[in-house]
Order: structure tokens, then sequence, then C-alpha cells
């Protein structure tokens, strides 16, 4: 696994979000998305984390070239390894350099989530949330731009979840859009270590809520309008499988013991 880094080198910045964007062949995708994120108003410093997963395209080195006025990080992983190890990558990359007031957000990096919903979430991790997530479910979200099977399974994951692991004010259990207070998953990280995220699909940001919900978080969710329109290339979402951890998620979370991080904070 390698490091590089491109972007201004003489910004002073008190505060930094560490934004984690996991990359598999996402070549279409990300100029658009450096571009929009230069061109996104925040209160701190942005730093963006491309974690390339093992891509076979020219993720790696547009990454690596990044986009000048803009703060690129490039974590290499020299084979894929799915999503949930590239979260996990991507979060102890900035961990490693996060100031305890710094804040640590996940987004797509397909460019299906709006970078302009960063400010929103910083607002509310300031105002005293722990984690802000990106909903499609609460008042002013919407998903209709996702294909009819992605909208049901999201939806159908909302419901079941939201039975089973209730968390209150959190209505999207699967939207990988978050920002989170470093102190969170600090504590997250040394309390789970390499074990924080296990699942290798899209049901490893399910399993992130449900161990951190054990810290007794305060979430905030922020409407998000959902952009897969703008989508380029084939969803790599596989249903059969993405079913399986979910289920695999629900069993469990049936047998595992409670374990007592409330009295750690």
């Amino acid at each position: 696994m390698g490091l590089k880094s491109r972007g201004p080198k003489s910004l002073v910045q008190t505060r930094t979000l560490h934004l984690v964007l996991p990359a598999y062949n996402e070549e279409d995708s990300l100029r658009p998305l450096f571009e929009r994120l230069r061109r996104t108003e925040l209160p701190i410093h942005l730093k963006a984390w491309v974690i390339d997963d093992g891509s076979i395209d020219q993720t790696a080195a547009i990454a690596s070239e990044g986009l000048e006025g803009l703060d690129v990080q490039l974590v290499k992983h020299p084979v894929n390894q799915g999503l949930g190890r590239a979260v996990q990558t991507g979060i102890r990359a900035a961990l490693r350099v996060a100031s305890s007031d710094d804040i640590i957000a996940i987004m797509d990096a397909d460019n299906t989530h709006d970078p302009a919903l960063l400010d929103a979430m910083i607002t509310a991790i300031d105002a005293g949330a722990d984690l802000a997530v990106s909903s499609r479910f609460t008042p002013g979200g919407d998903d209709t731009t996702a294909p009819p099977f992605r909208r049901l399974l999201s939806r159908g994951a909302a419901t079941v979840f939201s039975r089973l692991i209730a968390i209150e004010d959190l209505h999207d259990f699967t939207c990988g859009y978050r920002a989170y207070r470093v102190s969170l998953l600090r504590r997250a990280t040394e309390y789970w270590g390499d074990s924080l995220v296990t699942e290798q699909g899209f049901a490893c940001m399910v399993e992130l809520l449900m161990k951190l919900r054990h810290l007794q978080p305060r979430v905030v969710e922020v409407p998000m309008v959902l952009q897969y329109d703008l989508k380029q290339g084939a969803s790599k979402l596989k249903l059969a499988l993405t079913l399986r951890q979910y289920a695999k998620l629900v069993l469990r979370e049936q047998i595992t013991p409670v374990p007592d991080l409330a009295a750690r904070n």
C-alpha cells in the first residue's frame, strides 16, 4: 500500500475535513468529482483521500495527478480488497494525521453525492453531533434517480435495521455519505482495531453504524438528493451478495454480546 499527495503546500488551516473517497475503477467520475470539490466552499480546509482499491483503469493516475487548488492524497491497495477494506484504510490514514477537532467524512467516488452537503454536515458536527448522515429518507431527501432495485434494497434495509438497531433520529442506514467526529472514530478504532469494518461489500456501512451505536453517538441527518443520474459506468453493487451480507449482520446482531463501551466515554 502506497501513499502519494498533491495539493496546496503553503495553505495554513487550523482544522481539516478529511474526505475519504473509496475508489475502484472510477476514471470517468474522479475528475468531475474533483472539480465539484474544488468549487465547494467550506469553512475548514478540505483534504481528499482517494483510496484506490486495486483499480485496473486510470483511477490511480488521475488521483496522483490531482487538481490544482485541491489537496489530494492517494493511498493504493495493490489488489482489489473490497469497499469495506477501502473504508477501513481511509479511516486509518485520516486518523493518523487528524487533530482532535478535525472531521472525517466518507463519500462515494462515483460523483453521485453532492459535495455541497459537506458544509451542512460540518455545521451539524460543530453544533454537537458526533455523526452526520446524508439521508435520502428524511424530509427533503430523495432517491428517485436510482434504479428501482436499488431503491427497494435501500428502503427495505432501512425498515429492517431501524427496528433491529434503532438509533434516534436516523432513517437512512445504508447511505455511505457521512461525517464523523474524529473522537468517535478514534475510540471505535481503539476498541475494534482492524475488525472495525469486516464486511467487504456495501453492507460495510451498516456494519460501521451497528458498532458505532454502542458509543451512543448523537446522530443528525442532513437531507440528500441522490444524484444517481450523474453516475458514469455500471453499478458495482452485487444484489445477491449484499442481501447475504445484510442477513449475516442481522444474525450477528442477535448472537454477539453488547460491548460495554459507553462506560469508557
